[in-house]
């Protein structure tokens, strides 16, 4: 190992730690509907624990950020180290509409193309989770749905993903493998959406995020993609529930 490189330890950990801390709020949720249903009706417990979801990002969000908030500080980061800053010359506003536009775009071919096309993967293909149980759970709870997925979401898994472990990783594996890396595990913090719901979110949401911060070097571009894909998908359960 380079000497100059950072541990890749913690990188790998959080990235690991990510996927998990929703599995143990899943459980932690079954568990705490099993005590109030004293355990005496299975279908309920099953019916009522989807729709703590939003409950449950919001946790998750703030525990990621927790955890890369001490990680940060036991590296002596501060948040700009990780790309949230301006690069020489270039302007907040142009960085911002650098992002929304792909952002807004990738949020059309989600309605238009990509969510009928999980639909029929799901229905056709198979999966492990049934066609529409995600945005009916989502759609279960607006006001933490929007905590987590548009006030939450684009800052904390932007810092972790496209900042923090992207950098990490490329000084270990290089910039292709770095990538590949980071969209994969972005990908499996959504595993509850299913099999191809990862690879939506891990390589075409993360795939179009990794793609701005590499190429604008900050993580203007990619949070403002990230917010306004999120926004447009919040506007859209909503109206659909």
């Amino acid at each position: 190992m380079n000497p100059s490189q950072p541990p890749i330890r913690r990188t790998w950990a959080i990235l690991i730690a990510a996927p998990l801390l929703f599995l143990v709020a899943i459980i932690a949720a079954s568990i705490y509907y099993g005590i109030v249903t004293r355990g005496d009706d299975a279908q309920a417990i099953a019916e009522l624990t989807p729709k703590a979801v939003p409950a449950m990002l919001v946790a998750v969000q703030l525990a990621l950020l927790t955890l890369l908030a001490l990680i940060l500080r036991s590296e002596h980061l501060a948040w700009p180290a990780i790309g949230w800053r301006l690069e020489q010359g270039q302007k907040l506003w142009r960085e911002a509409l650098i992002g929304l536009v792909p952002g807004v775009v990738l949020a059309v071919l989600y309605f238009t193309v990509l969510s009928p096309s999980l639909t029929w993967l799901q229905t056709h293909v198979g999966d492990n989770v049934p066609p529409g149980e995600l945005t009916g759970a989502l759609g279960a709870s607006l006001v933490p749905f929007f905590l987590a997925n548009v006030l939450l979401a684009p800052f904390v898994e932007e810092s972790l993903y496209r900042g923090y472990a992207l950098d990490r990783l490329k000084q270990r594996y290089g910039l292709g493998l770095a990538v590949v890396i980071s969209c994969a595990f972005f990908g499996l913090l959504h595993w509850a959406g299913g099999f191809w719901y990862i690879l939506l979110t891990g390589f075409v949401a993360g795939g179009l995020f990794a793609g701005l911060r590499v190429w604008r070097r900050t993580l203007i571009a990619p949070f403002a993609a990230h917010l306004a894909l999120n926004v447009l998908e919040f506007v859209w359960i909503w109206q659909a529930g």
